[in-house]
């Protein structure tokens, strides 16, 4: 199954609220909503891939229990980024002094800004160029870094503010930089 996107301009623009009633009306429904306003409806993953994250966001959430200096989230969390869009990285990661300034109910909703740092995982229903384009919009809402994983071609793509997308072959582990000082993700069970 592959994600399938909605052109709703035409018939009606989804408010913030209407979006978040609409994901509240449907909970086994994994849904996104572009800066455009298109609807994203994401299909569930397989067991491949949900093995796969669940190795990452295992990772990710003992570093930052550990670390303290964020807070980490899994594929259930969705953003409301700057742009307007609302959309939900595979692993996400938030300074926390930018996760301590929200309101407890912008914490309950969806936190409106752009996480520090995010993973997606390409699952094998997952267009390329599509989360290539998701990571390029990250970027764009303030983003410092993030990792596109592709276990198909084993290649992890790499974005950073300011700088060209960097692109790993087989990498055996990679650092989370200085967003992540000591993180090191161990890519031996992904791939």
């Amino acid at each position: 199954m592959t994600a399938v996107t909605l052109r709703l301009d035409s018939i009606v623009s989804l408010t913030d609220h209407q979006f978040i009633q609409l994901c509240s009306a449907n909970p086994d429904t994994k849904l996104e909503l572009t800066a455009q306003g298109e609807l994203v409806v994401m299909p569930p993953t397989g067991g491949e891939s949900g093995r796969r994250n669940r190795k990452l966001t295992q990772q990710l959430g003992i570093w930052t229990d550990a670390n303290g200096t964020g807070e980490a989230f899994d594929s259930s969390t969705m953003f409301q980024l700057p742009s307007g869009a609302y959309r939900s990285p595979d692993a996400a990661w938030i300074a926390l002094p930018r996760w301590q300034s929200l309101t407890d109910a912008e914490r309950q909703t969806f936190p409106p800004l752009c996480p520090d740092f995010v993973i997606e995982l390409r699952s094998n229903s997952d267009s390329l160029r599509t989360l290539q384009d998701k990571m390029q919009e990250y970027l764009e809402n303030g983003l410092r870094l993030g990792w596109l994983i592709n276990p198909q071609k084993q290649q992890v793509e790499v974005y950073r503010q300011g700088q060209p997308t960097e692109v790993l072959l087989s990498p055996t582990q990679i650092s989370g930089e200085d967003v992540l000082p000591g993180f090191v993700l161990n890519l031996s069970g992904i791939w």
